[in-house]
């Protein structure tokens, strides 16, 4: 083998294991949202949306909060812009999860951007966060993200399928309290980052808003929690480095 085969060999086997560790990094996340997607499939039909309707939402839309509010909306009727607006208010923190993205992958094409920017899921980002903050080398992160986002992608429309067929089969399904496994799996996506008081600020001031908040139209609370949240977290983190540049200056 000469050398430029042995070193694209080398590349391909590169790629393949960040694919692979994405794909495990996911896995925990993935139990989590299993019961989520099935119990997606099994409201469908209840709220006016046919199986193939729920399939190619989550095929094209592939947002698991912003699918049941717009089920739960189409259930009561809303207009179809009440629903668009809702469902796209929700999904503004994925804003904040690109702004943090963006510096790690401006250097890739645009068909790279592209697919990240569609597969960029609460589970997945909190996967290659991790993969950024552990690892310093992040030349082949995005092929970990690729691995991380098509585990979570082809759970997400196989689950759909599965509760469309279970939800015929057992149609009390959703009074089983498997919603409680997503929660479960948020709290585990969080956990890991609390290692500092930048963390702990930002997760309590944002949990406490989101519960103050609950109330506000469209979801906007979750919006604003997040603001909050932001907010006492770079505040904490500004308050360190300065505390930190006072006693280097003091010694």
């Amino acid at each position: 083998m000469n050398s430029s085969a042995a070193v694209s060999h080398e590349l391909r086997l590169i790629k393949r294991r960040e694919m692979l560790a994405g794909a495990k990094a996911t896995l925990p996340l993935i139990v989590g949202a299993i019961p989520f997607g099935i119990i997606f499939g099994t409201l469908a039909g209840p709220s006016g949306l046919s199986a193939w309707g729920a399939l190619a939402m989550s095929v094209i839309v592939f947002a698991g909060s912003a699918q049941f509010i717009a089920l739960g909306l189409m259930a009561a009727g809303a207009a179809v812009p009440v629903i668009i607006a809702t469902t796209f208010v929700v999904n503004l923190r994925h804003i904040l999860y690109a702004a943090n993205l963006v510096p790690k992958v401006a250097h890739l094409p645009h068909r790279w951007r592209l697919m990240i920017a569609f597969g960029l899921t609460d589970e997945t980002f909190a996967a290659v966060s991790n993969r950024f903050l552990l690892q310093q080398n992040t030349d082949y992160a995005h092929w970990f993200y690729l691995g991380s986002w098509l585990a979570m992608y082809s759970n997400w429309v196989l689950c759909t399928g599965l509760g469309i067929a279970l939800g015929e089969l057992f149609p009390d399904m959703t009074d089983w309290g498997l919603d409680f496994a997503m929660s479960v799996t948020f709290i585990g996506m969080v956990v890991p980052y609390l290692k500092s008081r930048p963390m702990w600020g930002a997760v309590i001031v944002s949990g406490v808003i989101a519960m103050a908040t609950l109330g506000m139209p469209h979801k906007l609370g979750l919006i604003v929690a997040a603001l909050c949240g932001i907010a006492t977290g770079l505040s904490f983190h500004l308050l360190q480095k300065r505390s930190t540049a006072a006693e280097a200056n003091h010694d």
